[in-house]
């Protein structure tokens, strides 16, 4: 089965970064993956898509993700900006930074079908990190809403590429940040 998941964020948040990491999890996983950006005017602060694709078989598609399975917000001051929701498919996926819970952030997204999970990301990453880098934190969100890769994946692919303390604290980060995770249905 093909997953395809789109990335909303801002230049400079890691955006690219994270969809690399979740497509290197899943390939420890003996997954099929892709990961690639897509930017519009290359400056920090601007608007940021990611991809990832994850699947069972060969990947044979070389396109932009127009239909999501998943969407995920890493930067919540895009809702309402940017329309995160475009081409998402039926019962899809919002993972979002967000301090709403996810039934305030269905009814601001206008979405009936949709299955909504947040977290407060920035909290989280200002704990741990003592920085507002959260991108990492929304891994652990997404995890919890839909197992894409396992657990120990990603906590190997985040101390190989972040080694000592730094990788560290991104695990708990990830970890705090999947037991924190909220969803409806």
């Amino acid at each position: 089965m093909l997953i395809e998941v789109r990335w909303h964020g801002r230049g400079g948040q890691g955006i690219v970064t994270v969809s690399r990491l979740l497509a290197q999890a899943a390939l420890l996983d003996g997954k099929y993956v892709q990961a690639f950006p897509e930017f519009g005017p290359e400056r920090r602060g601007a608007p940021v898509t990611g991809y990832t694709r994850i699947s069972d078989e060969p990947i044979t598609i070389h396109s932009q993700i127009y239909n999501p399975h998943i969407v995920v917000v890493v930067d919540p001051t895009l809702i309402g900006k940017v329309d995160v929701t475009r081409g998402l498919v039926s019962k899809g996926l919002i993972v979002a930074h967000s301090e709403k819970s996810p039934k305030e952030l269905k009814e601001i997204l206008g979405l009936s079908d949709a299955r909504i999970y947040t977290v407060n990301a920035m909290r989280i990453s200002l704990d741990i990190l003592g920085r507002p880098i959260y991108n990492t934190a929304m891994l652990g969100a997404l995890l919890k809403a839909a197992p894409l890769a396992k657990m120990e994946s990603l906590t190997k692919v985040i101390a190989e590429r972040f080694p000592g303390p730094i990788g560290e604290k991104n695990i708990a980060v990830i970890k705090r940040a999947y037991e924190e995770a909220r969803g409806i249905e």
